[in-house]
């Protein structure tokens, strides 16, 4: 494997560069310093809100490009790259479905803000980790401003009680299982793949120059757009498959085993 000619890293974030307790580690912050020394860009691609993301990378956050909202939404050095809002016809369409689904919970996902139903603070707890900025609302169907995307929540598992009742959507609209507990709909054009090939044509990055970290449904895109795809070992069974590469968990510091060996060469 030869990962001398590697032009930009991109990393998704849960499960993949955040470990267990959804932190950044200190070597990783290290090994970035590496990287910007050798000119190899960066970007952390996640189904998180921008906010978010830029938390967990707040030291490097002027340097990098972020992928957020599973594609949504690209941002570079605080100036927007991209966005692909969702349809408001298709927004309602999905809420009134999601009506008739039990024990979930729906965010609709802005720019720079989400919303959700002022009905849980168990689940306003849970949404806390990963939207740093939010506004409840009494009935979301009355929130007209642009967004991005549906997350839907399920404390138990996504994939089992979330996908079956809205994956008949997938066409007009893109469906992914993007975590244990979340389910993202979108626009077709907003995944990670998309916002990917954006910026691999405007900075004339080519896969055999890109590598790629991932570990659910929602990384499959960009997965395919680099020759050194590597699937976490916690990765989803999908994700294992469509990987050309592995390393170990992110617990065990899966992505900067990597990039140690990448600044080696």
């Amino acid at each position: 494997m030869d990962l001398s000619k590697i032009k930009m890293v991109v990393t998704d974030m849960d499960g993949t560069l955040l470990n267990s307790k959804h932190e950044v580690s200190d070597k990783f912050f290290a090994l970035y310093e590496k990287l910007r020394e050798r000119n190899i860009m960066f970007v952390a691609a996640s189904g998180r809100q921008y906010n978010s993301i830029i938390d967990k990378l707040d030291s490097i956050k002027n340097d990098i490009i972020v992928i957020a909202e599973n594609g949504g939404f690209v941002m570079e050095k605080g100036k927007e790259l991209l966005a692909t809002p969702l349809e408001n016809k298709a927004k309602d369409h999905v809420l009134n479905l999601l009506e008739s689904v039990p024990d979930i919970f729906p965010v609709l996902c802005g720019k720079h803000n989400a919303y959700i139903r002022s009905n849980s603070k168990e689940f306003e707890a849970k949404l806390r980790e990963y939207y740093t900025e939010y506004e409840l609302l009494d009935d979301l169907k009355e929130y007209t401003g642009e967004i991005l995307k549906i997350a839907i929540y399920h404390f138990e598992s996504s994939e089992k009680y979330i996908y079956p009742e809205v994956a008949h959507l997938e066409g007009p609209l893109k469906v992914k299982v993007s975590g244990e507990n979340w389910v993202d709909i979108s626009s077709p054009d907003a995944n990670k793949g998309y916002a990917l090939r954006k910026v691999q044509q405007r900075y004339g990055i080519q896969p055999a120059d890109t590598m790629v970290f991932g570990d659910y449904n929602n990384d499959l895109e960009m997965l395919a757009l680099s020759d050194f795809s590597f699937a976490m070992e916690n990765a989803h069974p999908n994700v294992v498959e469509a990987a050309k590469y592995s390393t170990s968990s992110n617990d065990d510091f899966g992505v900067e085993r990597i990039l140690e060996r990448l600044l080696n060469e």
